[in-house]
């Protein structure tokens, strides 16, 4: 069994970002990642607000992260999906689903992130990441002065259809009940010119074939079918931690993220979090960099406080 100083699960930019600072902490590092290198941002089309870079594809972008870690002989990377991860003899072992493979690490870094929760309704396979999108900070310039829909009512819809009612030509907001947010953003959004909001309403398919070009939805209340033409939609109907995996471990949450504090350590000495599968306000790219620093700095602390 080949053994690390760092194992980080997960190679979106937390992972990626912890496995350059853990390398440069003259740490032996393993980054598992079941799928290939980047995350979520590997669906994102246009990445526009990362510092130094401009407007740039998710995907090339997660490329030219993961050729930065590829610069560090001390850092593995390798295809794992994690079945469950147990302590022995003051190691880590990391037990993967592919041919029962097993790693050990002293430290873990978890940066699984998050899946979006979906519809599951047809055509939204089709357009997922060109023409629908779950991120309206990544990717609402795009639709500068064109026609989108917002499905969902909760808070993050509501304030993410504040920020792009600001930029859009029209906005039409689809929800399965009413807008669940505080009355106040309700209000300010309700009373923007260019927005409609469609209540109780059940989301029956999307429209177009080699573009996105509307959303179909039905009446919950009285049955009446509308199709809204548009341009991009975002999905705002929850996000999914993927941390099932960790239920054993003590670190999640009740809602199944990773509880860690400021230095991103958790309550189980030698494991620590970092990304979107972590407490936290704001999931973007950049605060997930932030958070694989900090995380691979206190689990090189950690680490070099057992030799």
């Amino acid at each position: 069994m080949e053994q690390f100083d760092v194992a980080i699960i997960g190679a979106g930019p937390a992972g990626m970002t912890a496995a350059i600072y853990a390398a440069r902490a003259d740490m032996k590092v393993l980054m598992l990642d079941k799928l290939a290198p980047g995350g979520q941002i590997i669906n994102t089309n246009e990445i526009q607000n990362y510092p130094g870079v401009g407007t740039i594809n998710g995907a090339e972008l997660a490329y030219q992260m993961f050729e930065h870690t590829q610069q560090f002989e001390s850092i593995t990377f390798d295809y794992g999906t994690v079945r469950e991860i147990r302590e022995e003899e003051g190691k880590k072992i990391i037990c993967c689903e592919e041919d029962d493979r097993e790693f050990a690490a002293t430290a873990v870094i978890l940066a699984t992130g998050t899946r979006p929760r979906c519809l599951e309704i047809p055509g939204e396979d089709n357009f997922r990441g060109n023409g629908i999108s779950w991120c309206a900070i990544c990717d609402g310039a795009q639709y500068r002065d064109r026609d989108v829909v917002v499905i969902g009512g909760g808070n993050s819809a509501v304030e993410e259809s504040i920020f792009l009612a600001g930029i859009v030509k029209s906005l039409t907001v689809v929800t399965m009940f009413d807008l669940t947010a505080d009355p106040i953003a309700c209000d300010k959004l309700r009373a923007m010119p260019n927005v409609k909001v469609y209540p109780y309403q059940d989301i029956l398919d999307f429209t177009g074939e080699e573009k996105l070009t509307g959303v179909h939805f039905k009446s919950t209340e009285t049955g009446e079918e509308h199709t809204v033409s548009c341009d991009g939609v975002f999905e705002y109907i929850g996000l999914i931690p993927t941390t099932e995996f960790m239920k054993s471990l003590g670190v999640l949450n009740q809602m199944g993220y990773v509880e860690v504090d400021a230095r991103m350590t958790t309550k189980v000495p030698g494991f620590f979090g970092a990304g979107d599968c972590v407490t936290k306000n704001l999931r973007q790219v950049i605060t997930a960099c932030a958070d694989g620093a900090i995380a691979a700095q206190e689990a090189a602390h950690y680490v070099e406080s057992l030799r």
